[in-house]
């Protein structure tokens, strides 16, 4: 039977793609079986539907709390019976509803060799400072902004000063990080 995946973006939704794909070609032993999205139009929304995979969109400000949107995604995931939680530019900080509910199943990919330049403007920082080693770093997700226990990382050179170039740069790399670490976390 294969693993059970729930992936969450807020965007464009290029890593659930390429997680989607790896999943479906057999590179990843599982399935996406919930794509959770906070935009209601964020591309990623599209890209599900036309991959048919079951969606959860939502507006926060439709809700009364955080607490209970997070409620509800909960609700829906188990309803699926997900196995891991994949972050894959969800731009929510999330609470401890979720963080409890799915403790040690949520990872997420970050712009940056963690702990350095936490937040969402990391590649923008890192340029700003002038570093010349750049990077991506999976991690599992606790309370605290990007500080959870890092999983994996991928290191790369650029010595230039475009925020955009290193995005792309970063891109390609985390697409496959992020198969690689799920495949490691599902092997255990």
């Amino acid at each position: 039977m294969k693993h059970r995946l729930a992936v969450f973006a807020s965007g464009e939704g290029t890593n659930f793609e390429a997680i989607a794909r790896a999943c479906a070609d057999g590179r990843i032993d599982a399935e996406v079986v919930l794509m959770v999205c906070d935009k209601p139009a964020a591309p990623v929304v599209g890209k599900a539907g036309r991959m048919g995979i079951r969606s959860f969109v939502f507006s926060p400000k439709d809700y009364g709390s955080k607490a209970e949107y997070e409620a509800e995604i909960v609700r829906r995931l188990d309803a699926e019976k997900v196995e891991l939680v994949c972050l894959a530019g969800y731009m929510r900080i999330l609470s401890d509803v979720l963080l409890n509910a799915y403790e040690g199943r949520i990872i997420n990919i970050h712009p940056s060799l963690l702990p350095a330049f936490r937040g969402a403007h990391a590649v923008e920082q890192a340029v700003e400072y002038g570093v010349k080693v750049y990077g991506i770093t999976m991690h599992y997700v606790n309370s605290e902004l990007d500080g959870g226990r890092i999983i994996a990382q991928k290191a790369f050179e650029y010595d230039g000063s475009d925020p955009a170039e290193v995005h792309r740069i970063g891109q390609k790399i985390e697409h496959q990080l992020y198969i690689d670490t799920i495949n490691k976390l599902l092997s255990k």
